[in-house]
């Protein structure tokens, strides 16, 4: 990848620990000039909080963070044309965000996708669980979030120019 592939979408999908969010950062520091990391994380307990800070230790000081848990379509919207790669990690956290605030995850959902469409300046790295290859949940609220995460995933392929699938750290193109 190069800088020729500004304002395009690479979505990477795996399972947890897979090296998604690995791949992600290495591929967007190949990109030269200015990266931004939008972490849709809360640091809600003391083993998230470490998570957090040993992600921006990795990242280095190349990077700009915007903590945001809910409003990631606004974020890049506002700082799109600041950076040349933007990585968003992870949409999964994101959607359990919005499933704990009671949003109207459609919705937000339209707002996501609309600003990927929108965005013309920044190479934008979006980071994804897949959750749906697994047993089917025996609670509602864990197959509601299955289902979603799953509509969510698919709709941001569909709008995506690339899209990987990491397992066991190694990347499979899939698109593009």
């Amino acid at each position: 990848m190069n800088n020729s592939m500004k304002g395009k979408t690479i979505f990477i999908l795996g399972g947890a620990r897979s090296g998604k969010s690995t791949f992600a950062l290495k591929e967007a520091s190949k990109i030269s000039g200015i990266k931004a990391f939008i972490a849709t994380a809360e640091a809600l307990d003391e083993e998230m909080k470490e998570r957090i800070e040993n992600h921006k230790r990795q990242r280095g000081d190349d990077w700009d963070t915007y903590e945001e848990p809910i409003k990631i379509a606004d974020v890049i919207k506002k700082i799109e044309e600041r950076y040349h790669a933007v990585v968003v990690d992870c949409l999964t956290l994101w959607l359990s965000n919005l499933m704990k605030a009671k949003f109207n995850i459609e919705a937000e959902i339209r707002h996501f996708i609309s600003s990927l469409r929108t965005c013309h300046s920044s190479l934008i790295f979006i980071v994804s669980n897949e959750v749906g290859m697994g047993i089917v949940p025996e609670n509602d609220i864990a197959r509601r979030f299955r289902d979603l995460a799953g509509l969510l995933n698919r709709k941001v392929a569909e709008v995506a120019n690339e899209v990987y699938m990491v397992v066991a750290g190694f990347p499979l193109k899939i698109k593009g």
